[in-house]
């Protein structure tokens, strides 16, 4: 027995559940399927448990891509202020937190539920536990197989996510099917993770792990300023996890541990007033105690301001306002917030998020070739690509 709907969405994330949302109040017979046993666990865990849905400050240069144009059109079509309107609609409560970062007062399970609401006020109807073993194309319907039943629809639509976080189930399915279709991929990589290094500045990593402090994190010519955590495994933090997204292999990232301060002025200044102050309660001031005697015991720099050269005065300074690091990796998919690349964006219509060359076959969210900044983008983009896909299914 096949079951014959107007559009299957495969994937119960955010843009499978918007799209399946918008879908369902066109009228369309909308199937939503998902193998795992629980609904939305991307959104679940996210933001500590309370679901960065958005950010108020949602553009377009705040998105990764090979076609950094292609996601204008949606978010044009669905901003962050229609998905506010959407969370007020259910009476959540929210908060913002720095740079425009959105989250719910309570708890992430209201977006989920919300969702879920709206699936069914839209008569979706939605398998989980339901993994996808094959699809093809009979005539002009996709055919789905899965382990009990078979369906045959119009529109598909993948929203199957990336590779980041497989312990909540993310797997390659959605770029399998973009290859099968003939459909380019642009090579994942992990995005939004943690920067790992090898022995001695692991070493110093470790013991100084716990610490935080705000700093300006920078790869060529992208810089950002926030939090930065130094861990058992390397450094993290949001500045951390920006620049990891545009970070190469193999070249270095500049940091800025001390922003607002000139370093190598203060201590000329300081050598010239204070000239008995020890130079480590001097860097004390600027930077977190135990990151000071650190650095000070890297550079075998101790006692008297008075006593330090001109030229150790520019190395300690250049060492806080601008610490060169070369990491050897990143903590990998486990640990990701998202995945790079993806499916290739010059094979879809930015208006429809259609494959050019797939009538009815549709690719939306993270298994695009479309990243977002940490702070809510990711999600924007999920609820805009996910809006513009269910004008059209």
């Amino acid at each position: 027995m096949i079951e014959k709907f107007n559009v299957v969405i495969i994937g119960a994330g955010a843009a499978g559940m918007m799209c399946a949302i918008e879908a369902g109040k066109r009228g369309r017979k909308v199937l939503l399927v998902d193998h795992a046993k629980k609904i939305g666990e991307k959104i679940r865990i996210s933001g500590g448990g309370r679901c960065n849905f958005t950010n108020i400050n949602s553009n377009p240069n705040k998105f990764i891509s090979l076609n950094p144009n292609f996601c204008i059109s949606a978010l044009k079509q669905y901003t962050q202020n229609d998905f506010i309107s959407l969370i007020n609609k259910h009476h959540i409560k929210f908060h913002e937190k720095k740079l425009g970062q959105l989250f719910c007062d309570e708890s992430s399970k209201q977006i989920i539920d919300m969702l879920l609401h709206e699936c069914k006020i839209s008569n979706v109807i939605l398998k989980n536990e339901t993994p996808v073993l094959a699809v093809s194309k009979m005539d002009d319907k996709y055919h789905i197989k899965s382990e009990a039943e078979e369906y045959l629809c119009e529109s598909l639509v993948i929203a199957t996510g990336g590779l980041s976080i497989p312990k909540i189930g993310a797997t390659d399915f959605g770029y399998k099917i973009a290859k099968q279709f003939h459909i380019n991929v642009i090579g994942t990589e992990p995005g939004l993770v943690p920067l790992t290094f090898q022995d001695l500045l692991l070493n110093k990593c470790k013991n100084l792990a716990g610490l935080s402090l705000d700093a300006v994190v920078s790869f060529q010519k992208k810089s950002f300023e926030e939090g930065m955590l130094f861990t058992h495994r390397g450094l993290s933090g949001p500045s951390i996890l920006q620049i990891s997204s545009y970070w190469k292999l193999g070249r270095d990232i500049q940091i800025n541990l001390a922003p607002t301060k000139d370093i190598h002025m203060l201590l000329e200044e300081r050598k010239l007033s204070n000239p008995k102050q020890d130079v480590t309660s001097i860097i004390s001031e600027f930077i977190p105690k135990r990151l000071a005697l650190s650095l000070c015991e890297d550079l075998k720099v101790s006692g008297r301001i008075a006593d330090l050269s001109k030229k150790i005065i520019g190395i300690v300074s250049k060492s806080i306002n601008q610490w060169v690091i070369n990491p050897i990796g990143t903590e990998g998919y486990r640990t990701a917030e998202v995945t790079l690349g993806g499916v290739d964006t010059k094979e879809l219509s930015s208006k429809t998020m259609m494959s050019n060359n797939n009538e009815g076959l549709y690719f939306i969210g993270e298994v695009v070739d479309v990243t977002g900044h940490l702070g809510g983008y990711n999600f924007q983009w999920a609820w805009s690509s996910g809006y513009v896909s269910g004008q059209h299914v």
